[in-house]
């Protein structure tokens, strides 16, 4: 009796158990650096309480982990075959956010879409970004062996890119960047030619430097965020130029994000500050988001930061072992590329706080506070975890590694 109900209960984590656990011990980790941090948002920012900030990221933890395990209920091949509707309207939401979009939390660029008669917001951008690439994966692998007109890469691949891409550019740089980059390291796990693949690079690359060059010197393309991006490119430039011991108090105001998230990671020192106890936070803008690696470095030192670090690197390494047992061609490149996906957004998070890339508004997967962002992340775990129940089901019909092409096809 006692191993029936332990066996109904492991059942409720369908999929990876380890890639689970790792999940959970993020997910409850969270709540702690984020209570802390928030308390920025009442007293510097004046927006709600510290407790209902927190409750509010835990009701987004709990309702992340509910769509997590839904999501597993349903095949993957299903939500292959609707990510061109889905991709088609979040178009359409880019699109509406375009003119009515609003900012939230301080934030200088308008990227979310009010729900009409409700408060809730979301970001179209990160939903857009997240069926782009499942409609990828899909598209690449139907009549995988056929060779592909021109044309028919340049509507069906290359176009709806470029298209996400020019509708996310305008008020979010970096994640604009982040779909390009995405996608081509999509186009080359999914086999796509290389002779398309670099044309498509060699023109994305032209239309960028040609965009650039109209939004910093004409009045063409209003309310874009070129100059921020410019301002952000030369601070980093700069401060990486400059010495030490250079007192450039401009320099220093451009530089004050970066200058407190490096504060904060030196106080941390090895074991930290204790949790609840950053000096820094309320002097850190956007301390539960954007620079919330920093407030934990700072809490938790390096040993707490490393521990963390670990337990990333555990999940994706779950995600590779995954993507290499699963036999079908579609849910292992679907695999792979939300891990890619996660793992990036991850990278440019850290490498934010630390100081080696430009300042940009990239959350820490499963940590940082807001609620669009923490979603899509779960979903996509949600969908790589339904993928890993899978193959033990392959395993049990005598599925052999590599399927013919009518399997292929099919599964698609």
């Amino acid at each position: 009796m006692d191993e029936q109900n332990t066996e109904s209960r492991i059942e409720l984590l369908k999929g990876d158990k380890v890639l689970w656990m790792v999940i959970l011990v993020i997910s409850i980790f969270s709540i702690f650096p984020v209570y802390s941090a928030s308390s920025n948002l009442e007293y510097i920012v004046n927006n709600g309480t510290t407790t209902g900030h927190v409750i509010k990221h835990m009701f987004f933890v709990v309702l992340g982990l509910v769509i997590m395990r839904v999501v597993g209920m349903v095949k993957y091949e299903y939500i292959g075959k609707l990510s061109s509707i889905l991709l088609g309207l979040m178009i359409i939401l880019l699109v509406v956010t375009m003119f009515t979009g609003q900012t939230i939390d301080g934030a200088s660029a308008s990227r979310w879409l009010k729900i009409p008669g409700t408060p809730i917001s979301f970001q179209p951008s990160s939903f857009a970004f997240l069926m782009l690439i499942i409609y990828l994966c899909r598209y690449l692998t139907k009549k995988i062996t056929r060779e592909r007109l021109p044309i028919e890469n340049i509507m069906y691949i290359f176009g709806p890119i470029l298209l996400v891409f020019v509708l996310v550019a305008k008020d979010n740089g970096s994640t604009a960047l982040m779909i390009l980059m995405v996608s081509v390291i999509v186009l080359i796990i999914g086999q796509l030619h290389w002779k398309y693949i670099a044309g498509f690079i060699s023109s994305s690359f032209i239309a960028i430097v040609l965009f650039l060059i109209v939004a910093l010197n004409t009045n063409m393309i209003g309310g874009n965020r070129v100059h921020t991006w410019m301002s952000r490119i030369e601070t980093f430039t700069s401060s990486k130029a400059k010495s030490a011991d250079v007192d450039d108090e401009s320099l220093k105001a451009k530089n004050y994000q970066v200058m407190q998230a490096k504060a904060a990671i030196v106080h941390g020192g090895i074991t930290g500050m204790g949790p609840g106890k950053s000096a820094l936070k309320q002097m850190l803008p956007q301390s539960a988001s954007d620079f919330i690696f920093a407030v934990i470095v700072e809490e938790y030192g390096l040993i707490g930061a490393a521990f963390l670090i670990c337990l990333y690197l555990i999940m994706m390494i779950r995600i590779v072992m995954i993507a290499s047992k699963m036999p079908a061609f579609f849910g292992s490149l679907l695999v792979l590329s939300l891990g890619v996906m996660i793992f990036i957004q991850l990278a440019v998070n850290i490498a934010v706080a630390v100081n080696l890339i430009p300042v940009t508004g990239q959350p820490l997967p499963l940590i940082s506070y807001g609620g669009t962002s923490m979603l899509v992340t779960y979903l996509q775990l949600g969908i790589i975890l339904n993928i890993s129940s899978r193959i033990q089901i392959y395993d049990e019909e005598g599925m052999g590694k590599k399927q013919s092409v009518a399997e292929i096809n099919d599964i698609a």
